[in-house]
């Protein structure tokens, strides 16, 4: 047995809390939700669930059930709801359908279902990220399957996490999960589109997804979803620095998850690094978009990629964008090379001033300080999936 097919056939039995992320393409249809995709899905996790595992599902679907409720008045027949406005109103009108038939399926099995609508804006602040991980955990305390969408109703930016892969990757830090399960329309990754490349080979096993070009792999979505592939395996890259493992298989048709698992031809198995980060480091990275670029100079890039250092305003040649203190900024190289992302200790006024500068310089430029570093490492996460 191979070490790829010791992976896969040991990685259920050591699993004990999951994530799952379905998406639109499994559990709607061209005319809104799929009851018998529904009841399959519920069917599934139900046996994970009393296999002792801690579930958490995160799902599309509101909007597609929102326009299916929608277009069942003769008054909107023929009319387009792309726009933002249009697709928040039936997300508000679709999250009560989607989660009435997810109640009804899981209750066939005597499952409780709990509803958590998450915006990143809910997310962006630790305190109101511990609270919604207490939240998490009281109910699968309690034995509930906790199920999360994006509140898409409320949202100031349309799709504030980008997509349901990326809620689902954060899930994973907010709740110490050890797999994360996506299931798409698709049989797994193929090496390139396979819709556009009939050559394209699947991969069973993916080892170092870091390795990997995935906008040159990916390049098209899915119909009826936001995300495509290229959202999951971006999304597997950020689990796989929190040292977890991803899952991705189709959820179509009569689907079996542990079958898959234990299967050596289903599915894609992304392996997570060998070493992780913290789940600290990970929500610093990933709980907002960067407001703008520090750029070093080949110095200040090489005790940051080489010797775990913090970055001191002397390796420091320029600033991009406009932010204030504790503002979530990359960090490049000045050939425009991404290093990584970190939270920055002074604003981008303050940086532009002390720029190049010695340690004992700043306080006379700026005051008394408390800090010295621009960027600490401790608030800094180097290769960043973003």
């Amino acid at each position: 047995m191979t070490k790829n097919d010791v992976n896969r056939h040991s990685l259920l039995g050591k699993v004990r809390r999951v994530v799952v992320k379905v998406g639109s393409a499994v559990v709607t249809t061209g005319n809104g939700l799929n009851p018998a995709a529904i009841g399959r899905l519920a069917a599934q996790l139900s046996a994970l669930s009393d296999n002792g595992m801690d579930v958490v599902l995160v799902t599309s679907g509101a909007v597609a059930a929102g326009r299916q409720r929608i277009a069942e008045n003769p008054r909107n027949h023929g009319k387009d709801y792309k726009d933002m406005a249009s697709r928040q109103a039936a997300s508000a009108i679709g999250q009560g359908r989607l989660m009435h038939d997810y109640d009804e399926a899981f209750a066939v099995h005597g499952k409780v279902t709990a509803q958590m609508l998450l915006t990143r804006s809910g997310l962006k602040f630790r305190r109101r990220f511990l609270n919604a991980r207490n939240t998490m955990e009281r109910l699968l305390e309690w034995g509930v399957i906790p199920i999360i969408n994006e509140n898409d109703s409320v949202s100031t930016r349309e799709l504030e996490f980008g997509d349901n892969d990326t809620l689902g990757a954060m899930c994973l830090g907010l709740i110490g999960a050890d797999l994360f399960i996506n299931l798409t329309s698709a049989d797994g990754v193929f090496d390139k589109n396979p819709e556009n490349n009939p050559d394209a080979r699947p991969m069973k096993t993916i080892e170092n997804i870091c390795a990997l070009d995935l906008e040159s792999m990916c390049d098209g979505k899915t119909s009826v979803g936001t995300g495509g592939m290229y959202s999951k395996l971006r999304a597997a890259r950020r689990a796989a620095q929190l040292g977890v493992p991803t899952f991705i298989v189709s959820g179509k048709g009569e689907f079996d998850i542990k079958e898959a698992l234990e299967s050596d031809n289903k599915g894609t198995l992304v392996l997570p690094r060998e070493h992780s980060v913290s789940s600290k480091k990970f929500w610093l990275a990933y709980h907002d978009d960067p407001a703008g670029s520090i750029l070093v100079d080949k110095g200040a890039a090489n005790a940051l990629l080489t010797k775990g250092k913090s970055l001191l305003p002397i390796g420091i040649s320029d600033v991009e964008g406009c932010f204030e203190r504790g503002a979530l900024v990359f960090i490049k190289t000045l050939e425009g090379d991404e290093l990584g992302v970190g939270q920055t200790n002074f604003s981008a006024d303050e940086l532009c001033r002390i720029k190049g500068k010695h340690t004992d310089e700043l306080a006379s430029i700026l005051g008394p300080l408390a800090f010295v570093e621009a960027v600490h490492r401790d608030n800094m996460l180097l290769d960043a999936a973003i």
